[in-house]
Parts: C-alpha cells; structure tokens; sequence
C-alpha cells in the first residue's frame, strides 16, 4: 500500500501571535484562546486534549482525554487509575498534554507532572456526573483484554439491576489527576510556514521565562 500526502498544504492566515499579546502567566493566556475558540463556536470539544505518558514498556503513547478543570495549579481530568495510562503515570509523571484547535490554527503544548487530585474533589466530580457515566466507571476495567462487545454490556445491565434507587459510590480506582506545568508553548500558525511559537517555562523562583521559538 502506498499513498503520496505531499500535495495536502493549507496556509495559516488566520492570527498572529506577537510578543505584546503575550500574557505574564500561561494560565491566563491558556484561558484566553480557551476562550476564543468558545466563543468561535467551530470547535465540537474545546477540551478535548492528547495525553502522552512513557508506559512500563518504555514506549511512548498518546491518546485523547477530556479536560475537565483548569486552574493557576494546573490542568485536572479523569481516569482510571489501574489503567494503560494509570498505571504508566504512576511509574512516571512526566508527562505532556496538547490541544490542537485546527479551526483556529492553535496548538499549546504543556510539559508537567502529574499527580492525583484529593480523593474528596474526586468524590465531589463523581457525584456530578451523569448515571450511566458513573456506572461505566464501574463497568470498565480499562485496558484489559475482554472477550467480546456482549460481555461489558451484560456487566452494565447487572448493575443497572444491581444499583437501581441506589446511590452509587465513586470506586477506589477511579478519580482526577492534575498536571502541574513547567513549561507550556503557544503555537499560532502563520503564512509560509513561519509560525509563531513563543514558550513560557518555569523557573525557580515560580515565575514564567518568555521565549520566541523559531519555527
């Protein structure tokens, strides 16, 4: 099989990112193309972002999560904690996370640590989501090999049966995870390839170094 994609090319002619525009703290410039392309309303889930951990097979791998809080602390989202990714961030924690916004030609690439949020905000997210949310949380045993589509549908329908007029509890390996920053690029794409890349990291002192980055 072969196919030549040379020809697929698309000019970014949409923004700028220039110096002046550049906020003093990523998390304030993160909010603000969050923001926009909220309000731009031409992407179906703004906080759809990719996750790439380093697994105990020592290859990388990158799938997509949902971002489900932002704050000057970090980035939080949810997951299973004995899963692919759980398991591999619990043996490392570094860890990247990206957005790509194609629509507004922006892309943001963090470098941080991950760790696990308080057991009692997992708790509090838990009980916010919808039932049958909660019940797969329960249902799924994540990245383990199952025989068939039937089998995981017949586990829902147990504890449907199970738990009905039931409350039910968040399950000890289910919960949030925060990635802490310490190094978050800003990517515009610009005419003739020249886009504009500019960095802010960490430093000792917590404040943030800004940095324009060469195509």
């Amino acid at each position: 099989m072969k196919q030549d994609l040379s020809d697929y090319r698309k000019s970014y002619e949409k923004s700028e990112l220039l110096e002046e525009n550049c906020l003093e703290n990523p998390m304030e410039m993160f909010q603000k193309w969050f923001y926009e392309v909220e309000k731009s309303e031409t992407v179906a889930e703004a906080n759809a972002m990719t996750i790439s951990t380093i697994g105990l097979d020592g290859f990388p791998k990158s799938r997509v999560v949902l971002l489900k809080k932002y704050t000057f602390e970090g980035f939080i989202f949810y997951s299973n904690y004995t899963s692919e990714k759980g398991l591999a961030m619990a043996e490392n924690p570094n860890v990247c996370i990206s957005f790509f916004w194609s629509a507004m030609e922006r892309q943001i690439i963090i470098k941080g640590k991950v760790e696990k949020i308080a057991e009692n905000l997992s708790d509090g997210y838990f009980e916010s989501r919808p039932r049958g949310s909660q019940l797969g949380a329960l249902v799924s045993d994540q990245s383990s090999v199952i025989p068939s589509r039937a089998y995981i549908e017949q586990i829902l329908k147990d504890l449907e049966t199970k738990y009905e007029g039931k409350e039910i509890e968040r399950p000890a390996h289910w919960g949030g995870y925060i990635v802490k920053p310490q190094e978050i690029e800003f990517w515009q794409g610009r005419a003739n390839r020249l886009h504009d890349r500019m960095r802010y990291q960490l430093q000792p002192d917590y404040s943030w170094k800004i940095e324009r980055l060469a195509p």
